[in-house]
């Protein structure tokens, strides 16, 4: 049986992963390339992830460039951007194509923190979840005697101290969040 405590850290690091993912699709005033990790495009009838039909750069801090690997993509692409509703108005430059990032109002500044909160919150609900399964996981163990009631508590307690570990991780990803969107 493969030990608890070693499963649960390494649930416990795949939600902050997670969760540092979402917000990494949270779209700030400043440009990232990963800000188009969600959109697909429809290429020769088949949905394609837009990072393998083209290379997205980042000349400026308000300003993404895709650069079509296959010039005859370029209207499917720009297509693909639309429909992602991204919020973002792609304009044809020769053989790129420019999306400017708008600046952000203070309301939507304020909106974009409370979703990054609900994210961060819901990945510190995912980490004590896998907590708890552990937990009635090491309960079941020492209930069929499978365990001592020593060796449960001590893996309680590195359960609880890794809980806490990865969730104050989700705080520091939070709070950077926080300052990359309220930085005006």
């Amino acid at each position: 049986m493969a030990d608890a405590v070693q499963d649960a850290e390494s649930k416990m690091k795949k939600g902050v992963e997670s969760t540092q993912k979402k917000f990494a699709g949270i779209r700030t005033g400043r440009a990232n390339p990963s800000l188009l990790d969600p959109v697909m495009v429809d290429y020769y009838g088949s949905p394609v992830p837009l990072k393998q039909l083209a290379n997205v750069s980042v000349p400026e801090p308000r300003m993404l460039v895709v650069q079509p690997y296959d010039k005859g993509a370029m209207k499917d692409i720009e297509r693909g951007i639309q429909k992602a509703d991204l919020g973002l108005s792609p304009m044809v430059d020769g053989g790129v194509i420019r999306l400017p990032l708008p600046a952000l109002t203070e309301e939507r500044r304020k909106d974009l923190v409370k979703v990054v909160k609900k994210e961060s919150e819901e990945g510190k609900v995912a980490i004590r979840n896998v907590r708890r399964d552990a937990m009635d996981t090491l309960k079941a163990m020492k209930d069929k005697k499978e365990l001592s009631e020593d060796i449960v508590k001590a893996k309680e307690e590195q359960l609880q101290k890794l809980t806490t570990k990865y969730t104050e991780e989700i705080d520091k990803l939070l709070a950077a969040k926080e300052k990359e969107i309220m930085e005006v």
